[in-house]
């Protein structure tokens, strides 16, 4: 055991020393402009990061949460309605939907790559469904030319949920143009994070760009002229500032992120099938916002680690059809899948900015739990 530190499980303060001038020319650009909201830096913000996306129109909002629930506001779904979603995610993408006043209806998940099914999701469509929200998680896109066939089949609209795969490609496409509209999370844990909450919306529409920039200002495309019920979710001037300055680098972060997941997988798959790595599809290149391993004796593993000085995290411990804010709706056993990978998915250390000596020790830590536990 060459390592003598810790390892955390992530760390924001080595991204900020990395592009320590740039982040401070943008604080001053926007200090000495005088202008905090909906500005210049914004718009460029706007422009690059459309084009990054491979979008006509990105709209930077005030988080993820905020990104998804105006996309299905501007598409009028609301009381009655339904919009299925993934049995396992973060519980912003269901909460998105409760928020318009419809019914979040979860379908399970694929049990090699934690996405949305796409043969369940098709069974759950009734004469109450609106939209499909399909979320690349963990930073692995979702099979999207299979959910939107479905959903061209049935009239559905579909809204991808890109909070965790910005860059990532399906099948040499990005992440973020692949649906009617796409809605990304600038969480500073995330591939591209702030130094704050923020958010945006990728469109090809112009029409649905129109109506998210109006409903994120209270309804309002002239000042005191308030033409709809809006809200008050803007991406700050900073924010933009700063999430220019990472947007540069994002490639090149993300494929640091690839070498160190490419280094677990190579090290790890001699544990297997103790430990089960994530799967990738032929048709996939992941970002690896998470490197996510399932393991029976989860808990065990995590405190094993634990005791040596990694950090890990757990997504997501609780399902959202178990949790408190749907009690009652679902019952236990209901989605065997997200339930299984509830109890066994673990987060290993990944980023940017991981040593490879850390990444070493990670796996050293993780092949003597094996050892111990065979």
């Amino acid at each position: 055991m060459r390592q003598n530190l810790p390892v955390p499980f992530l760390e924001l303060k080595p991204g900020y020393l990395e592009l320590k001038q740039a982040f401070d020319d943008a604080y001053r650009r926007v200090m000495h402009s005088g202008w905090v909201l909906l500005g210049q830096e914004l718009d460029a913000f706007e422009r690059e990061f459309a084009s990054f996306s491979h979008s006509t129109h990105a709209i930077g909002v005030g988080n993820g949460l905020d990104a998804l629930s105006l996309v299905l506001r501007a598409w009028s779904v609301g009381h009655g309605d339904e919009v299925i979603v993934p049995a396992q995610t973060f519980i912003a993408t269901w909460l998105a939907v409760t928020l318009t006043g419809a019914k979040p209806i979860p379908v399970d998940v694929l049990p090699l790559t934690a996405n949305i099914h796409p043969e369940k999701v098709e069974a759950a469509i009734t004469n109450r469904t609106k939209a499909i929200i399909a979320v690349h998680l963990y930073g692995q896109p979702a099979d999207m030319d299979a959910i939107n066939a479905i959903a061209a089949k049935h009239g559905l609209m579909v809204l991808e949920d890109n909070a965790q795969a910005q860059g990532a490609l399906y099948r040499g496409r990005r992440t973020g143009s692949l649906a009617a509209a796409s809605a990304t999370s600038f969480y500073p844990g995330k591939n591209l994070g702030a130094f704050g909450d923020g958010g945006a919306v990728t469109t090809q529409s112009e029409d649905l760009a129109q109506k998210i920039r109006m409903l994120r200002n209270y309804g309002s495309t002239v000042k005191y002229q308030h033409d709809v019920v809006g809200l008050n979710s803007r991406l700050d001037e900073l924010q933009a500032a700063f999430l220019r300055s990472k947007l540069r680098h994002l490639e090149e972060w993300n494929g640091r992120r690839k070498a160190f997941a490419s280094f677990y997988l190579e090290r790890l798959q001699h544990f297997a099938p103790d430990i089960e790595l994530p799967t990738v599809p032929e048709w996939a290149d992941p970002v690896w916002h998470l490197f996510v391993v399932r393991h029976p004796r989860r808990d065990d593993l995590q405190r094993f680690l634990a005791e040596r000085g990694v950090s890990t995290q757990i997504h997501y411990p609780i399902p959202p059809h178990l949790s408190g804010a749907y009690a009652g709706q679902f019952r236990p056993g209901q989605f065997p899948i997200a339930e299984k990978l509830a109890r066994e998915c673990l987060s290993l250390p990944i980023g940017p900015h991981l040593l490879i000596e850390s990444a070493e020790y990670v796996v050293e830590c993780a092949s003597e739990f094996c050892t111990k536990t065979n």
